[in-house]
């Protein structure tokens, strides 16, 4: 089943996003935390790998491991980062070969180090080159890229960036996974700007439960991302207390994911960060059902 496929007929499409684990340890409790999210009944699990393409193979392994354990669809995440076109193809045709058919086609994120991204020789500078070459190589494959609500940090401006939306868009991407954001309003001023360009496909809200405040931070400065004064003063009042952090901080993704899911949002993509209670408990409160 393809990513457009998962969000017809006004079904709800939960998903889960996570990492390759980089030791033994990790993966062990990656393992136990997948299986209490798997009760969630997900659409589907994405799984990204590190900067600059590091743990790339062990994305691919994942998704190959979790379709193989709970029959579900996996997306695999794909990034132009130092790769020729022959390398993305190489990549691909693996990807087939596991049965991995639903692919998350970014850019990528400069290496460590650079200051701007650079494509390598034979390669791309674009997710737009990337999707077309997916929809043209695989016409079969579910095709995920990335949206901004609150603009990519490199992009000059949100008109600007909501043209290069549609370019991936129109070259063959089906649904369309923000970055994560904890103002509403801005992700509907970017959806209803996205319909006005003359985007179609289902746009998915990316939510990040906050369970540390000083990770939140980091991530923010990183991306732009707004957090609403209220819930900064609150976070800051109790950054010694990590236990307040955590419930103040399932506390607001409860409401904000309950005022999307209130707005018809067709999804809502969770950044677990390989863990679960947190997610756990918000989707209990939402009320999403677990298996029988």
């Amino acid at each position: 089943m393809s990513l457009a496929d998962l969000y017809q007929n006004d079904q709800f499409g939960l998903s889960i996003e996570i990492f390759p684990p980089k030791t033994e340890a990790g993966e062990n409790t990656l393992r136990k935390n997948l299986k209490k999210l798997i009760e969630f009944q997900p659409a589907f699990v994405s799984c990204t790998y590190g900067a600059g393409g590091t743990t790339q193979a062990k994305t691919l392994e994942w998704c190959a491991e979790i379709k193989r354990e709970y029959s579900i669809p996996v997306t695999a995440h794909f990034t132009c980062v130092g790769s020729t076109t022959d390398d993305l193809k190489s990549w691909l045709k693996k990807a087939e070969s596991l049965r991995v058919n639903n692919i998350m086609a970014l850019r990528g994120d400069p290496p460590d180090g650079e200051t701007s991204f650079q494509a390598v020789e034979g390669g791309f500078t674009n997710a737009n080159q990337l999707v077309e070459l997916i929809h043209s190589e695989y016409p079969q494959f579910g095709i995920g890229v990335a949206g901004y609500p609150e603009k990519h940090p490199e992009a000059s401006d949100m008109k600007t960036d909501l043209i290069n939306l549609k370019r991936k868009v129109d070259a063959g991407a089906g649904a369309i996974y923000t970055q994560l954001f904890f103002v509403n309003d801005n992700f509907y001023r970017f959806r209803e700007q996205a319909v006005e360009q003359g985007i179609e496909v289902p746009i998915i809200p990316g939510i990040m439960p906050i369970t540390e405040f000083s990770r939140i931070q980091r991530i923010t400065s990183m991306c732009g991302t707004d957090v609403p004064d209220g819930l900064g003063e609150k976070l800051e009042a109790v950054k010694d207390d990590s236990e307040a952090q955590f419930e103040i901080g399932v506390e607001f993704a409860i409401q904000q994911c309950q005022d999307l899911i209130d707005h018809g949002v067709p999804g809502i993509h969770f950044y677990v960060l390989n863990k679960c209670k947190a997610s756990e408990q918000i989707l209990n409160a939402l009320g999403i059902p677990q298996k029988n």
